[in-house]
């Protein structure tokens, strides 16, 4: 068939032709689905009466009905047993055990599936779910179809365990004894070895020894390899029914008999059993039979047989620390070897193979080696506590280093998901995997990043304890490629389409704040947030990193940095030209009423959000009026009375202009919702307690970050300050040594009163003067720098604009108001002698003689 190519159709008389041939196979493809739709005498004998009640209907489909309609109504038993269990029992059940008898393999696997819900709804009693349901569940177990005979047996192990003894015994136990016999087919010695290892768990050790151990000895010792495999599996569950004093007799030398079976999964199944049952073997035992048999399995495993590495890899770190009170230092180093040679198989070159050996490596075996290295990495955190964490760096880093720079991802993801375990155990010496973790951060694969961003805000405060310990300025600044390396990640997850790994990063930033400067997060973090909030078009990824800036907000120290960042979300998203970016808005002041007080949302937010009932978009409205109860909730009486008017006038203009149906339906609900609300008030009341202790500790906490912020400034002042007198008393002295050394030279040439006396006066005035410069501009500095003390004449109708050049406005009146305030010589003079008691190093003389030089290189400076 040619494809059609409409983009140059030619619709002349010798390409028609070929056009209707191709239209003419299209309706050939079509004809099969024609003829599968149903006759009028199908669709009259799938047709029920709409008057017969669900048990009836139910009945009927079972007799006349199809197979397809048979399944429905066996799915649909868990309701029936739900609605009406007595009917159901009477005359439901009875004719599906009737159809079961012939039904094929899907209704039988839904059969299996709805016995088994009904049990675990408890739709009746144990009693009665014994006596209707499992004679059909044993009478299906032994289906041809190995699927159905599984589905069956899963729920009758399920059924194990609700069943009383007394049922288990007679119903299952005794017919237990035939159906294991040698005679038996092999599906059903297979379903007798899990049927045991279900009923020990039920019954005493002396019932177990008496009645299920024979045929346990019988099964391990079966014609057929499958049977004794099944058996070995099932040993860990008969052993921890029977003890240990009968684990020691009785199991244990039949696991080591079939330990050195014939079969390779028979080998592999006691292997596995033995480490799971290590706990239960005393140190005789484990010395003197198990470590023989495991150093045994590790020698073959490279040589003749490959089948058991996969499991050795995955027990080994098990294996190790189950056996290791028994290690001598040798066998200690031996198995820690082994481990370090796993870890690297099928990457270098061994036993003298060459590269064209290794290119005939076969596919299976490159899968085999690269489960065992995954195996490896997921044992990784045992083995540390197999050598000791403090021995990790000399033991263990270089397959550290390995495992996480593998070639295959399976390898580096296991590393990943187990990089914080690693961390864990290393404790103070977390750091010595810190290029690992940017290693990790930066892996090509997302799978990779997103398993390890799963625990990253535990891992990274980790690191950052262990910088505090060591006395580290900065938290993580001893890791310089961290930052770079957590902002590739997130671009490369913004730009991949996997936008859950995306959204589950922006919400694990969110832990920077305790990791990082606040100036770091400002420059690499904080304006990103605020672009993917703009230039996203994900919600969850918007919102997640609404969030995240709302966090990062929330702990920045610099108050001229928050001004900016709300100005941002009020210009670019509440008064943005796109309603999306609106309704982000309203999603961030969401956020923003949960992380911070109630003053500091009233103060900058309140009113952008009540201009919003103007917005020409409904959506955007109609978001608002959810969200104004909320709003509200954010007030105090009688502080907040005139914003309380504000948000009434809005609701009434809402209720009288508001055009679009869907709205005005939402705001007369809002409406009823708010007048039940109860507003706050300053005072604190028992209806409001827990609320208004809250607010008032992140009110609190708010001002102690404007308090910590001018306590940094004043000591960046003083250092400053200290340091320039410093270098001022080091040249005056350089400068009076020289001086006094000329005079003494030519003692009798110099006059008093002559130029080097003049120069003398006039270098200590240029000195004053630049000390008085210096803590002029260090006096304003705090004053100004506070948006907080910004003069905001804003009204109830005017808000919108004053919050909208607020930026602006503190400019001006930082730059306007210096000049006025050093005219005046108060306000200024005021805050730098409040400020430290190191400014009144000079008095107050020096500044009245100089003052007309000082305002005059004031001017000039500024």
């Amino acid at each position: 068939m040619r494809p059609l190519t409409f983009s140059r159709m030619d619709f002349s008389q010798s390409n028609l032709f070929g056009y209707i041939e191709d239209l003419q196979e299209l309706t050939i493809i079509e004809r099969p689905v024609r003829r599968s739709l149903k006759t009028p005498e199908e669709i009259e004998r799938l047709t029920v009466d709409e008057d017969l009640s669900d048990i009836e209907r139910a009945v009927y489909l079972l007799s006349s009905g199809q197979d397809i309609q048979g399944t429905s109504v066996v799915a649909n038993l868990p309701v029936l047993m739900r609605q009406n269990p007595a009917e159901t029992l009477r005359r439901v059940l009875p004719k599906i055990r009737e159809v079961l008898h012939v039904a094929g393999v899907e209704m039988q696997l839904t059969a299996a599936v709805s016995f088994l819900t009904v049990l675990q709804e408890e739709s009746v009693s144990i009693h009665t779910y014994s006596h209707s349901f499992l004679h059909i569940i044993l009478q299906n177990l032994e289906h041809r179809d190995a699927g159905v005979s599984n589905a069956w047996l899963e729920t009758l192990l399920a059924v194990i365990e609700a069943l009383p003894k007394e049922t288990v015994r007679h119903e299952i136990l005794n017919p237990l004894v035939s159906k294991a016999q040698l005679s038996q087919t092999l599906q059903s010695r297979l379903v007798s070895c899990k049927i045991m290892g279900k009923v020990a768990n039920k019954f005493e050790a002396h019932i177990i020894k008496r009645e299920i151990l024979p045929l346990v000895k019988s099964l391990c010792q079966d014609v057929e390899y499958e049977v004794r495999t099944c058996m070995c599996r099932q040993l860990e569950h008969i052993a921890r029914g029977i003890g240990t004093e009968l684990t020691k007799t009785v199991v244990l030398p039949e696991l080591v008999e079939l330990a050195r079976d014939e079969g390779s999964s028979v080998r592999l199944a006691a292997f596995e059993t033995l480490v799971n049952l290590l706990d239960m073997f005393d140190a005789d035992d484990r010395s003197q039979t198990v470590l023989p048999l495991v150093k045994s399995f590790c020698e073959k495993s490279f040589k003749a047989d490959e089948s058991i590495l996969v499991s050795l890899s995955f027990h080994l770190g098990k294996l190790c620390n189950g056996l290791y009170g028994i290690f001598t230092p040798e066998q200690h180093l031996r198995f820690l070897e082994f481990y370090k040679k796993l870890s690297t198989l099928g990457l270098q070159q061994e036993n003298g193979h060459n590269d064209n050996q290794l290119q005939l490596q076969t596919l299976e075996q490159e899968k085999k080696y690269i489960s065992v290295r995954k195996n490896c990495a997921y044992n990784f955190p045992a083995m540390i506590v197999f050598v000791d964490p403090k021995n990790f760096h000399l033991e263990l880093y270089s397959i550290f280093f390995c495992l996480c720079h593998d070639p295959e991802v399976p390898v580096r993801y296991t590393m990943a998901i187990s990089f914080f375990e690693v961390a864990k155990l290393l404790n103070s010496d977390v750091y010595t995997i810190r290029k690992e973790l940017v290693t990790l951060l930066q892996d090509e694969s997302l799978e990779v990043l997103d398993a390890l961003i799963g625990h990253l805000p535990e891992i990274l405060e980790l690191m950052a304890k262990r910088g505090e310990n060591n006395g580290s300025e900065s938290k993580l600044l001893s890791i310089p490629d961290l930052i770079p390396a957590l902002t590739t990640a997130e671009q490369r997850a913004a730009t991949s389409l996997k936008w859950r790994t995306h959204e589950k990063l922006l919400q694990k930033y969110a832990c920077l704040p305790h990791i990082i400067s606040s100036d770091q997060i400002y420059y690499r973090f904080l304006h990103r947030m605020l672009t993917i909030i703009l230039t996203n078009n994900v919600l969850p990824v918007q919102k997640a990193a609404a969030r995240t800036l709302c966090i990062y907000l929330r702990y920045n120290r610099k108050q001229e940095q928050r001004h900016e960042v709300i100005q941002k979300l009020i210009e670019q998203l509440g008064q943005g030209k796109s309603y999306w970016n609106r309704l982000r808005f309203l999603d961030t002041c969401e956020f923003i009423m949960e992380l911070f007080s109630k003053s500091f949302f009233c103060k900058y937010f309140f009113l952008p959000v009540l201009e919003l009932t103007h917005d020409p978009v409904a959506n955007v409205r109609m978001k608002l009026c959810y969200l104004l109860p909320k709003v509200k909730s954010t007030l105090k009486i009688p502080t907040d009375k005139h914003l309380l008017q504000q948000l009434e006038l809005c609701i009434r203009k809402l209720l009288c202009q508001e055009k679009d149906k869907d709205v005005l339906t939402i705001v007369k609900r809002t409406v009823l919702e708010l007048d039940r609300m109860e507003i706050s008030v300053d005072a604190f009341q028992k209806r409001f307690y827990e609320n208004d202790l809250l607010d008032q500790e992140k009110e609190k906490q708010e001002h102690l970050l404007l308090e910590m912020e001018q306590l940094e400034k004043e000591k960046q002042q003083t250092e400053g300050r200290s340091t320039s007198i410093n270098d001022k008393m080091f040249e005056k002295k350089r400068r009076d040594s020289k001086t006094s050394a000329v005079l003494a030279k030519s003692i009798n040439l110099s006059v008093p009163g002559s130029i080097s006396g003049t120069s003398a006066g006039k270098e200590e005035k240029k000195s004053k003067l630049v000390r008085s410069q210096s803590f002029s501009t260090q006096a304003l500095h705090p004053k100004y720098s506070n948006i907080d003390k910004c003069p905001n004449k804003s009204s109830a109708t005017g808000y919108t604009s004053s919050v909208s050049g607020m930026g602006k406005s503190c400019m001006l009146s930082f730059s306007d108001d210096s000049f006025r305030t050093h005219s005046t010589g108060s306000s200024g003079n005021a805050a730098f002698l409040s400020s430290s008691s190191s400014r009144n190093l000079f008095n107050s003389a020096d500044q009245k003689n100089n003052g007309n030089k000082e305002s005059q290189s004031r001017r000039m400076s500024m």
